[in-house]
């Protein structure tokens, strides 16, 4: 006859020594991102799919002097995330001193475009800067400059000229949405890359500004819907936020739908300058931001993360909860 006490000893002593034994979960999916995704102080990232995998390019988030390289993070499926390290930096980039930030990245005939800002500049009859394109044979790189000068290097309508988001219409015309100050433009790019087309009326950069615009806009189509999206508040502080507006046009109208990312007391502060990634062929969105933990004072302390983004059945967007358990494990087809 067995030794039932024994063997319940022994089934005890595995269960403390080797918990995950004790308590791993009946399904071998549950794995999670976490939030941060990856460690660091990383901000403003742009969430991309090349091929079988999901990319981010964040601004190294430093005080600008120290603010002068990129770096890129990508995974297989949204949980396990390899680092490239100064994809480019401002040694490849002549006219970049400082305040390299805010990446914007697509793949067009083989080649990788990466808009970028620099400089910070605030008087472009004084400051050489704004927003400069580098481009690479690979998403990893490493990146050389494009054009030897910023694309866009003079501030129109009041915008400054940073966060850039380069948007593919459904056309195929690829358009750059950007603009700090509270004010956003559009402008359609040459086929190159290398500069503007004018628009039917003779202007190259249209304002699209909507109701509270800060600054860092995005925009995705939708069941034919432009779905335009931005932050709101000061960068620095606990209120920064995103919000929406949808129109039948990336040009708008748009009016201002609500507020749908923003801080939890109980999570982090700050929760905002995010991008968007679909899942190819399915109707699964994430929304890929930065925000600031809770211990954190220090403006450039902000982490990268990822979450789950919802519409309901009118296709407006559901407000975001903001996790610390981030998001399944997701991999591409």
């Amino acid at each position: 006859m067995p030794n039932f006490r024994a063997l319940f000893i022994v089934f005890l002593f595995v269960s403390i020594a080797i918990p995950s034994l004790a308590q791993k979960p009946a399904s071998s999916n549950g794995k999670k991102s976490g939030n941060p995704v990856f460690p660091g102080w990383y901000a403003d990232p742009e969430g991309v799919i090349f091929g079988k995998k999901y990319w981010i390019y964040p601004t190294y988030s430093a005080p600008y002097e120290k603010q002068i390289f990129f770096d890129a993070f990508s995974s297989p499926d949204l949980v396990t995330w390899t680092k490239h390290s100064r994809i480019l930096d401002s040694a490849a980039v002549k006219w970049a001193k400082k305040a390299m930030w805010a990446p914007a990245i697509v793949e067009k005939d083989g080649k990788y475009y990466l808009f970028f800002g620099a400089n910070d500049i605030h008087d472009d009859k004084k400051e050489v800067g704004g927003i400069g394109v580098a481009v690479a044979d690979n998403p990893a790189g490493p990146f050389r400059d494009y054009l030897g000068k910023p694309l866009v290097g003079q501030i129109h309508n009041g915008a400054q000229p940073i966060d850039q988001y380069a948007f593919k219409d459904k056309d195929g015309q690829y358009y750059l949405l950007y603009g700090g100050w509270g004010h956003c433009n559009i402008a359609r790019l040459k086929d190159d890359f290398t500069g503007f087309l004018p628009f039917p009326d003779g202007t190259t950069f249209r304002e699209i500004t909507p109701k509270n615009y800060v600054e860092g806009p995005t925009m995705f189509v939708r069941n034919g819907k432009y779905y335009f999206m931005w932050s709101e508040g000061g960068w620095t502080g606990p209120n920064y936020s995103v919000a929406y507006a949808v129109s039948n046009s990336p040009f708008g109208p748009f009016e201002r739908a609500g507020k749908i990312l923003q801080q939890d007391p109980a999570v982090a502060t700050g929760a905002g300058h995010h991008s968007v990634i679909q899942v190819p062929g399915k109707d699964e969105w994430y929304i890929v931001y930065h925000r600031r933990p809770l211990t954190e004072t220090d403006g450039n302390h902000r982490e990268t993360c990822i979450d789950r983004l919802y519409f309901d059945e009118k296709g407006a967007i559901k407000p975001v909860k903001i996790t610390v358990a981030g998001v399944d494990a997701q991999p591409l087809n």
